[in-house]
């Protein structure tokens, strides 16, 4: 299982030197990944409450200063030479395929062929409605996205005419590096996302979902994959770890990634059982990722945990 590490990009911690100092220790740890994440506003008065937390309740606040995803991943490729580099999820619903197609073809040039593109529905309704995109037409949009990005990443002329989006035939160049295109991953949790993940991408990113239940979400993606003729032994898992450390042990109802490290540890070995491809460490909602120091303490010591788990 392959190990890797969130960004920050997101909160106080947030700036240039952290980013650099991050991906920097990132290559000597030995990671393999580096990560970022989207969110495009704060809304102080949410329409949907954060995931997680109860009607009303404000955003975290760490969420009221986040670096642009790719603007940040692409600083992290200049300065680095072996990681991969990944999204871990834009949200396609805030965006046009086309001109993403061909920001993320760029960065995998520039970084000759270290991205991995993880994508998702999103579900704010105030980022929704900044970006003048209706909640009920997510999932159709999204169907349409994923054609378009594969169409433009493999087709030498490319034309698409949707419901949502049209491309006339043109050419878009550059091509990504890896072939067919950089490998797709989605954040699924209801069925149709997961049915969207089996049919157009190469890989499930679930976030904050117990062992049992990545182990279900899995099983039914791979039986989805088989059914639409497509290889299931191919379909990758990567589990993002939001993670929250705490010095005394949680009760047995404890959010996987949260608690002692003992308890971490035994997630990190639930999670290599489950054949996860590529693990990676998120401190943004805990206090170790509101400082550079924390990401970087928080680096050593989740590779040594892990380290410990796969060798």
């Amino acid at each position: 299982m392959k190990l890797g590490y969130i960004l920050p990009q997101i909160g106080p911690a947030a700036s240039p030197d952290a980013i650099l100092a991050v991906a920097k220790r990132a290559e000597e740890l030995e990671y393999d990944g580096l990560w970022v994440t989207d969110r495009l506003l704060y809304p102080e008065s949410p329409q949907v409450p954060y995931p997680g937390t109860l009607e009303g309740s404000p955003f975290p606040e760490h969420f009221k200063t986040v670096i642009d995803p790719l603007h940040a991943l692409t600083y992290a490729a200049a300065h680095t030479s072996r990681v991969t580099l990944g999204t871990s999820v834009l949200v396609m619903s805030y965006r046009n395929p086309v001109m993403l197609a061909k920001s993320l073809a760029s960065i995998d040039v520039l970084s000759k062929g270290r991205l991995k593109v993880g994508l998702g529905v999103g579900w704010s309704k105030d980022e929704l409605d900044a970006t003048g995109v209706a909640p009920k037409d997510r999932a159709a949009r999204a169907d349409e996205f994923l054609e378009v990005l594969k169409t433009i990443w493999t087709t030498d002329s490319a034309e698409y005419h949707g419901r949502f989006f049209h491309l006339p035939k043109s050419s878009v160049s550059p091509k990504p590096v890896q072939k067919p295109h950089p490998p797709i991953y989605i954040g699924a949790y209801t069925p149709g996302a997961m049915k969207r993940a089996a049919m157009y991408a190469d890989g499930f990113n679930p976030a904050g979902i117990p062992l049992e239940g990545m182990t279900k979400m899995m099983d039914g993606i791979k039986a989805s994959v088989t059914e639409a003729g497509r290889n299931a032994s191919e379909f990758k898992l990567l589990v993002r770890a939001n993670l929250h450390l705490t010095d005394q042990p949680l009760d047995e109802e404890r959010g996987i990634f949260s608690g002692t490290l003992d308890e971490i540890k035994s997630d990190i070995e639930g999670t290599a059982k489950l054949g996860a491809d590529e693990l990676f460490f998120d401190p943004t909602h805990s206090p170790e990722g509101a400082s550079l120091d924390g990401h970087l303490k928080t680096m050593e010591m989740m590779k040594r945990l892990a380290g410990e788990v796969i060798g």
